[in-house]
């Protein structure tokens, strides 16, 4: 059996970051500065974007605002004025033609109404078309354990499987109603899991009833790490749910549609050997500062 070559990436970045107001009132979340391993201050998106080609990927589509096009055009797509040029190190000089040639796989698609996460990847639809594509959170970024990157870890799995896959952590019981939460049997114990079911930010009832995992602590459960490779069929299901008006918490959420996808086509959980930095609260926001290195 063929299979596809992952070769885009979408991360949905069109979102108001209520959650780090006022500061985003001025600043897109998105665009915070992190300091990375080299000690160079760049916004959250430029980090995955890197994250998704360090992967093999060749174009990465950002979802925005159609009013931010222009901002996320400036760090991409427009090279500094000569007079700031002038004024850059030599170091900066050449990450700043880095960014230019990073650019050309940079493309900038828009929702033009803020629906939720499902919504905003359904955006992307048509530039994806019929293969399957990464799908990456806007204010997460990722640092791995091993020689490979978080993602491309998910695409070698991709590679395996021949399926629709979900990168997988472990969570406290006391926080998984913050997050997408699995169940499934291990194919390799605390590696692989055929998913059975997902459900969406699941309150402590419903996941001890329903999502526990053998082997796993009692106050423990599998939940998503924040990447995805998801086949075309995805959209279906999200479209399903924009017609049918069906939200979670007024929004078009992707999780209840992943459940769909997983009855559909089925699907498998990696536990990613990494870790996930939410830049998207304060706190996280400032222990990803302190921890990202």
């Amino acid at each position: 059996m063929s299979i596809n070559k992952i070769k885009k990436a979408v991360i949905p970045a069109a979102g108001f970051g209520t959650r780090l107001f006022p500061a985003t009132k001025v600043l897109k979340k998105e665009l915070f500065p992190i300091i990375d391993e080299t000690g160079r201050a760049k916004p959250v998106i430029l980090a995955i974007v890197e994250e998704a080609i360090s992967a093999g990927i060749t174009e990465v589509g950002i979802v925005v605002q159609p009013d931010d096009v222009e901002i996320f055009a400036d760090l991409f797509h427009n090279p500094p004025t000569p007079e700031l040029w002038q004024k850059l190190s030599p170091s900066n000089q050449e990450y700043s033609q880095y960014l230019q040639e990073l650019g050309q796989k940079v493309v900038l698609l828009t929702q033009q109404q803020q629906e939720g996460y499902g919504h905003a990847v359904f955006c992307a639809k048509e530039w994806v078309q019929n293969e399957p594509f990464l799908v990456m959170l806007g204010d997460h970024v990722y640092k791995s354990d091993i020689d490979k990157s978080c993602a491309r870890q998910l695409i070698e799995i991709y590679q395996k499987v021949n399926q629709s896959v979900v990168s997988l952590t472990t969570m406290s019981a006391e926080i998984i109603d913050k997050a997408g939460c699995v169940a499934g049997v291990w194919q390799e114990f605390n590696s692989l899991l055929t998913i059975t079911q997902l459900a969406e930010k699941p309150n402590i009832d419903y996941a001890h009833q329903n999502l526990r995992v053998e082997g796993m602590a009692e106050d423990e459960f599998l939940c998503v790490f924040g990447l995805y490779i998801l086949t075309p069929k995805i959209f279906d299901f999200l479209a399903q749910s924009i017609e049918e008006n069906s939200r979670y918490r007024g929004e078009f959420q992707l999780t209840t549609c992943l459940d769909k996808l997983c009855q559909a086509e089925g699907m498998t959980g990696y536990v990613i050997q990494g870790k996930c930095f939410d830049t998207g609260l304060p706190d996280t926001y400032r222990q990803t500062l302190i921890d990202f290195r």
